[in-house]
């Protein structure tokens, strides 16, 4: 009797302790093999997009799964934010997010679906960089004072050209407007890719945009690069002034510049953020990593979370001054 009590009560412990352990088998460690989803707030070819192929493609392997990249466009990254705001915060959605979905978009549009700081959790920031004003290859306009002589001869002023309405491109349109009286009309886009391509083919006057899009079109042939937003001349476009070059009353401080961070849902486990930062950070920390971006114009940035939040909240109240200042309005 005494026997088969012990074999009733080892049988009821080793029970107990399998119970125990199905949950943990069943949840398995981040990550389990399933497919990791990178939300692109931005149509395809843009810088967004760009960044998020090239990482996802080295985070997949070292993770053990599949980093897929899925562009949901619209409302200058607010449509693709506010998905990935509500996905689950288990590791398996990130979210490229940028100046505009992450800085800009609070202050131009009344009722966003999500909230630019309290709906994520910020990974990493993979750099910032300036705009370049272009123009297509066979425009009459060279400089930049070119640019604002046409559009004061032009009723409605010159097209310029957006990945949608609040992005970075196009504050930089309406902050040169705002500094230098001179009337541009904006025309949107869902991303940069298809509205450069309006640029090169001449439907478009103008646009701003990022040096990760541009320059590879510069550097063919399509696009005739006027002036760049950032403080000093770019060592990749050393023969591009900056806007401040210009001798243009008023843009003496003239500055925009961009930056790209991967964002995951609030509430996403610290320890899931922690590894996917560590990780993350190694890849762009790579050599040729580092020659790509800085080839696309972009500076580098090695901040931990607790910085880039900082960070991101001193962008936050940067624009929303500049937006009040310039009295932008969504269309």
């Amino acid at each position: 009797m005494q026997q088969r009590r012990h074999l009733i009560h080892t049988a009821a412990l080793a029970a107990a302790v399998g119970f125990i352990g199905l949950p943990a088998a069943a949840q398995g460690t981040w990550p389990t093999g399933k497919t990791i989803s990178y939300v692109v707030p931005f149509a395809a070819g843009g810088t967004t997009d760009t960044l998020g192929r090239l990482i996802g493609q080295q985070l997949g392997p070292v993770l053990g799964t599949t980093v897929v990249v899925e562009n949901k466009g619209g409302a200058a990254g607010s449509v693709g934010s506010e998905a990935a705001a509500r996905a689950a915060p288990d590791g398996y959605t990130l979210l490229g997010g940028t100046v505009s979905s992450h800085a800009i978009n609070i202050s131009l549009y009344p009722k966003l679906g999500y909230d630019p700081i309290k709906s994520f959790s910020p990974v990493t920031l993979i750099g910032t960089n300036p705009v370049v004003l272009v123009v297509a290859a066979n425009s009459p306009h060279k400089t930049l004072k070119d640019v604002l002589a046409a559009a004061k001869g032009k009723e409605g002023g010159l097209s310029s050209a957006s990945a949608g309405t609040g992005s970075s491109q196009h504050l930089a349109v309406e902050l040169l407007a705002y500094k230098s009286g001179v009337k541009f009309t904006h025309i949107p886009y869902k991303g940069s890719g298809p509205a450069i391509q309006d640029v090169i083919s001449g439907q478009v006057d103008m646009m701003f945009d990022t040096t990760v899009v541009a320059a590879p079109h510069i550097q063919s042939g399509k696009l005739r690069a006027i002036a760049v937003t950032s403080p000093k001349r770019l060592a990749s476009m050393p023969d591009v002034p900056t806007v401040a070059e210009s001798g243009v009353n008023g843009l003496a401080d003239f500055q925009v510049q961009s930056w790209q961070a991967i964002f995951v849902p609030a509430a996403t486990p610290a320890p899931i953020v922690s590894r996917l930062h560590d990780e993350i950070r190694k890849i762009l920390a790579q050599p040729d990593m580092q020659t790509r971006l800085k080839g696309f114009g972009m500076e580098p940035a090695d901040l931990n979370t607790t910085q880039i939040a900082a960070f991101q909240k001193a962008e936050v109240e940067k624009w929303a001054q500049v937006i009040k200042a310039a009295n932008i309005k969504v269309d």
